[in-house]
């Protein structure tokens, strides 16, 4: 069979039409009115996180509970399918965490501390901005919005499809969190399968998007800032091509010689360079700062978790908290169905630890000592950090940063090759997803579906930096949230369903009943007949 043979033959018409007609409409959108669409999108958002940011924190925080009782509880113990694991747990996490929101570490890394430094979130309203006291604090936060919660959509959707793909047989597709409900035989014919797969190709779309577009405007922008080049509409295309013609070569050569490989080395850069970060930055402050702020976040986890200031309009909130749960989980079924595409043979407690647990394990020393080093610069008066990021915006923060330590010309080589790295991983694999998700499920893609989805996905990336609108995915991205909220909480529902089958009621006994008369109560006694024990 040839390729155009073959990719008609394991193409999904539905699913791919509906999701490549989306994506081609948006790009469309933008080219022909993107004020007036980027102003529609804008209106939607703000109507569904005026109506329902209280739901994202409050979803995000039941799902990250209900996977720490999959971490310590009983049901831990299942495995996907019989057979050992088919990559070492160190490949494991790295294409796990570039799959995530590696791309994201980057770009808000050096970044975000800045922010709340400069303007202290509202719930510490009795601390002055850019003061000494800001800066635990500051650092506190950009440590909290990239610990545990900002995973635990991938990991649940890894979980809910995982499970059913490899002890149930049901297809490698999103839609497989139905089987408790329709059955594995159904998802192929169902049409609610169908509407859930076209949502999870329109949100992925949207979310991979803007953190391409965000990544790729990053190096752009420190290419101008740093080097004095810029490239012009010209040059930003070239650039974009070439990233995209790494990641789809890196995606041909399929996960383990070419994703595997990358994700690899981008955690050993990853690690070298936060490690080396420590060493020429202000260790002792970075250390004394990070276990004050490490201590806010336990202390104040919970009240951060469900902050959304009301008197002031829930504006704060509306800009980071939920943004930073309504991001990741727009796109949690593309990286739960890569989850679910690597983690053959582990464990549920395995995946959803690593999901969580040793995400946050990467992220939180990177945050801490990029964010202390950075608000320590700008407090000292030893680099103007808040000015260039004010003018220029976030994505020339790492920039300002390297440029003001020691050894900062090679740190700088290094940060620059981390920010290209990361976005050819999180493009390659969401490619891979796309590919999968409109195949029917297909594990392994022909080329055609491949490189179709990598290139869209370059294309969507750079017209989003040349008209200057990442934001409006951003937007969108925080619109086509509330829906995969939902499929969420059924995938909750259904491994809860699923699992009780193999182990039976945790908390109460099979016989309780919850509602009306038991069958012990409804019936006399023998006291009741008057009978006794002689009768």
């Amino acid at each position: 069979m040839g390729m155009v043979e073959e990719f008609r033959d394991e193409v999904d018409p539905i699913v791919f039409t509906f999701g490549a007609g989306l994506a081609v409409l948006f790009i469309v959108l933008f080219l022909v009115a993107p004020d007036t669409f980027v102003g529609a999108v804008s209106g939607l958002q703000a109507l569904v996180l005026d109506n329902f940011n209280w739901g994202y924190l409050v979803v995000m925080l039941f799902f990250l509970i209900f996977l720490g009782f999959l971490i310590v509880g009983p049901w831990g113990n299942l495995t996907f399918g019989d057979e050992s694991p088919e990559y070492s747990y160190f490949s494991y996490f790295a294409m796990l965490y570039s799959a995530g929101l590696a791309a994201g570490t980057a770009f808000w890394g050096p970044t975000e501390a800045l922010l709340h430094y400069g303007s202290v979130p509202p719930l510490y309203g009795g601390v002055a901005d850019a003061s000494a006291a800001a800066i635990p604090i500051a650092v506190q936060y950009s440590a909290f919005h990239w610990m545990f919660t900002q995973y635990v959509g991938f990991t649940l959707f890894g979980i809910g499809i995982g499970y059913y793909v490899y002890n149930h047989g049901a297809p490698l597709r999103v839609s497989s969190i139905l089987t408790p409900f329709i059955g594995a035989d159904s998802i192929k014919d169902s049409n609610w399968a169908t509407l859930v797969d076209v949502l999870a190709v329109f949100a992925t779309l949207g979310g991979v998007a803007t953190s391409l577009g965000f990544i790729g405007r990053q190096f752009l922008t420190g290419l101008d800032y740093q080097w004095g080049i810029d490239l012009g509409s010209t040059g930003t295309i070239l650039v974009i091509t070439g990233m995209t013609v790494l990641f789809t070569v890196s995606l041909l050569l399929g996960v383990d010689k070419g994703i595997r490989r990358l994700s690899d080395f981008n955690m050993v850069l990853f690690f070298v360079l936060m490690v080396a970060t420590l060493i020429v930055g202000p260790t002792v402050f970075i250390l004394q700062t990070s276990v004050n702020a490490m201590s806010g976040v336990i202390t104040d986890f919970f009240s951060m978790s469900l902050f959304l200031d009301t008197a002031n309009n829930n504006a704060w909130a509306n800009s980071w908290t939920v943004f930073f749960w309504a991001w990741p989980l727009a796109w949690s079924p593309f990286v739960g169905l890569f989850i679910a595409r690597i983690s053959r043979g582990r464990s549920v407690r395995e995946v959803a630890f690593t999901g969580t647990g040793a995400m946050a394990l990467a992220s939180v020393p990177w945050f801490l000592i990029l964010g202390t080093a950075g608000t320590w610069l700008q407090h000292t008066g030893r680099a103007n950090m808040l000015g260039p990021i004010n003018r220029l915006g976030e994505s020339v923060s790492g920039y300002v940063l390297y440029s003001a330590l020691p050894l900062g010309s090679l740190l700088l080589v290094g940060f620059v090759v981390l920010v290209v790295t990361f976005f050819v991983t999180s493009a390659d694999s969401s490619s891979l997803a796309l590919a999968m998700l409109t195949t029917g499920g297909k594990e392994s893609p022909s080329s055609i579906s491949r490189v179709f989805w990598a290139v869209l996905l370059g294309a969507v990336a750079a017209v989003l930096i040349l008209i200057g609108k990442a934001n409006a995915f951003q937007s969108a991205a925080a619109i086509t949230a509330l829906p995969i909220a939902i499929l969420g909480l059924v995938t909750v529902i259904g491994l809860t369903k699923s699992f009780r089958q193999q182990y039976g009621n945790l908390l109460l006994r099979e016989e309780t009943v919850l509602f009306g008369t038991s069958s012990r109560s409804g019936s006399q006694s023998p006291s009741d007949t008057g009978a006794t024990e002689d009768d």
